[in-house]
């Protein structure tokens, strides 16, 4: 049961309906972190902005998918884990086999993704306090400063939701079970 008021669109306040609104139409449903996140016009407002924003970075599909995984099973969020699988599997972002290995933190395949993948664990284990080998590896893996803090930037969103959602204790909706993850 969660901790925090689930809102629907009848139950938000005003300034929340339009993200619900906007979700369901989007997604047929509304995922239960925003129904959590809408009890605070501002935190629901800050997720929708920062993931437009992240959407929008240096980093790919993939990428920022890849930083959104790592986060979630560090932070140990199984509603993210849930919602960043069914996103990746039903957008087909990543092969089924690198998806796995997020799920269950093995090392990736693609060389440049699990580069990534660690410099977003240390980023996670160090506050943002890398040390210069990792940053070197992540700058010899083939990205740029831009995308060393865009990463940063995807680990931001991540904190949001990770942290709202072990706070909430959301519980996942139906709709994403098929992706539910335990640590």
């Amino acid at each position: 049961m969660s901790r925090v008021t689930l809102q629907t669109i009848d139950s938000a306040p005003d300034s929340s309906r339009p993200y619900l609104e906007n979700a369901r139409r989007i997604s047929g449903f509304i995922p239960n972190l925003l129904a959590a996140l809408a009890t605070s016009p501002a935190a629901i407002k800050t997720y929708v902005t920062v993931s437009e924003i992240n959407n929008n970075s240096s980093l790919s599909a993939a990428e920022r998918e890849v930083v959104q995984l790592i986060a979630a099973t560090t932070h140990g969020c199984s509603f993210c884990v849930a919602g960043h699988s069914a996103t990746v599997e039903k957008k087909h972002i990543l092969p089924a086999n690198e998806l796995e290995n997020l799920r269950t933190h093995q090392p990736l395949a693609d060389e440049k993704l699990n580069t990534l993948a660690y410099f977003t664990q240390q980023v996670i284990a160090t506050r943002g306090a890398v040390s210069d080998e990792v940053y070197q590896q992540f700058l010899a893996a083939g990205f740029n400063e831009q995308q060393a803090l865009d990463a940063i930037l995807g680990v931001s969103l991540a904190t949001l939701c990770n942290f709202a959602n072990s706070f909430a204790k959301t519980p996942l909706n139906n709709e994403l079970q098929p992706w539910a993850w335990s640590e």
